[in-house]
């Protein structure tokens, strides 16, 4: 990616890039059958939720353990936007783009509490209150079952393709598209927020929190801007695939659920959005080739039965620690590993270097800096100027 378009830099490289990827998505489901359209759009709403994800931990280094409840949150929402929508006589886009609003507010209110916690608390304290979260999904159902319908969830009323396009693509298609757009959208955003300033910031955080504040940086709205992001994209995510599956439950998202987008995207590599994609690929594709290859074999029944839905999760398992035996970078960094500077390529067993400019024969007198120098890992004043607070 970083070859072409070299000219291009910043912002307008991420918005043209994320363009041109979201484009070639789209055009790519005239070459899957509806059922493969229904798994790339189920990867799509994935790919929200991790993005936000590996953007609040690899970027920020906040641990959350609750993505799935935000993704909950989300998905309820836009659920009982869209009911209302139906009641009142909407339907169609208007209705989704009503429906995906609320679940964006509804998922970064909840976000935004949890960033004036992560505020104050880190490490395993953090994680426990994203955890209770998350284990509080069902319990929350039930007791607003009124409303939300306990263990069965909610349903809401079929999405068909717009009257334009009903004769050219399917229903899955259209679900399929639906969710490219709208990881496109979200998945661009964050992309352009961790490359500019907001990404500096983070990164001096998660870093060495004090040298951040000495430098300027507020740490706090630093880390309540990381939830409220990562929220959205969780929010957002919840919608679309409430939009395929056409129902939100709280079964949909429990806590082995939550604990696999977090290893979804240390598979994938944490901070990296290429990272993200590929661990939401594996959410979806894993379980089914496995589920495919034991329908294959002769089993029993009962070892079949045994195998269905614990095979993928000892695959999981194990392939986590091979990554991170082999790729600690995770799966993303497979090609940047192969990279090597040109400046140390070695002719005749000799290394050559780039020229240098000649040393100063004799030490050269300054005045003596009285700012003591920063130690060793810690970032410069100079390094974190771009990291100060506007």
């Amino acid at each position: 990616m970083t070859r072409l378009l070299p000219a291009l830099r910043g912002i307008p490289r991420v918005l043209v890039f994320g363009t041109v990827l979201t484009v070639l998505a789209i055009g790519g489901t005239f070459l899957l059958d509806p059922y493969r359209n229904f798994q790339l759009a189920t990867v799509a709403a994935y790919f929200c939720a991790t993005a936000g994800l590996t953007l609040l931990i690899g970027q920020s280094g906040q641990l959350s353990l609750g993505q799935a409840a935000l993704m909950a949150a989300g998905g309820y929402g836009y659920a009982l936007t869209a009911n209302a929508m139906t009641d009142a006589g909407v339907t169609g886009i208007p209705r989704f783009l009503a429906g995906l609003l609320a679940a964006v507010v509804v998922s970064a209110a909840l976000g935004w509490l949890l960033g004036l916690a992560a505020a104050r608390l880190r490490g395993p304290y953090l994680a426990g209150v994203t955890l209770t979260l998350v284990i509080a999904v069902p319990a929350i159902a039930a007791v607003f079952s009124g409303v939300l319908r306990g263990d069965q969830g909610l349903q809401i009323a079929y999405d068909g393709v717009p009257p334009v396009l009903e004769r050219l693509i399917a229903v899955e298609q259209w679900q399929a598209w639906v969710a490219i757009l709208v990881a496109g959208v979200v998945v661009t955003g964050l992309a352009a927020a961790a490359g500019g300033r907001l990404g500096l910031r983070m990164r001096a955080v998660r870093d060495d929190e004090t040298a951040a504040r000495l430098n300027g940086v507020r740490s706090g709205r630093v880390k309540v801007t990381a939830f409220t992001l990562s929220s959205v994209a969780a929010g957002a995510g919840g919608a679309v695939l409430c939009f395929a599956t056409q129902s939100v439950s709280p079964g949909a998202y429990t806590l082995a659920f939550s604990l696999l987008l977090v290893v979804a995207v240390v598979l994938g590599g944490l901070g990296s959005i290429g990272g993200a994609a590929i661990g939401s690929a594996l959410i979806v594709l894993l379980p089914w080739a496995l589920g495919a290859a034991t329908a294959a074999l002769p089993l029993p029944a009962e070892v079949a039965q045994r195998l269905s839905g614990n095979l993928s999760i000892l695959v999981f398992g194990l392939l986590l620690i091979i990554v991170m035996l082999a790729w600690p970078g995770g799966l993303a960094s497979l090609g940047r590993g192969r990279r090597r500077p040109a400046a140390h390529t070695r002719v005749g067993g000799a290394s050559e270097t780039p020229d240098r400019p000649p040393e100063p024969s004799a030490p050269v007198t300054q005045e003596a800096d009285p700012s003591p120098a920063p130690p060793a890992g810690q970032p410069s004043a100079t390094a974190a100027a771009g990291a100060r607070h506007p």
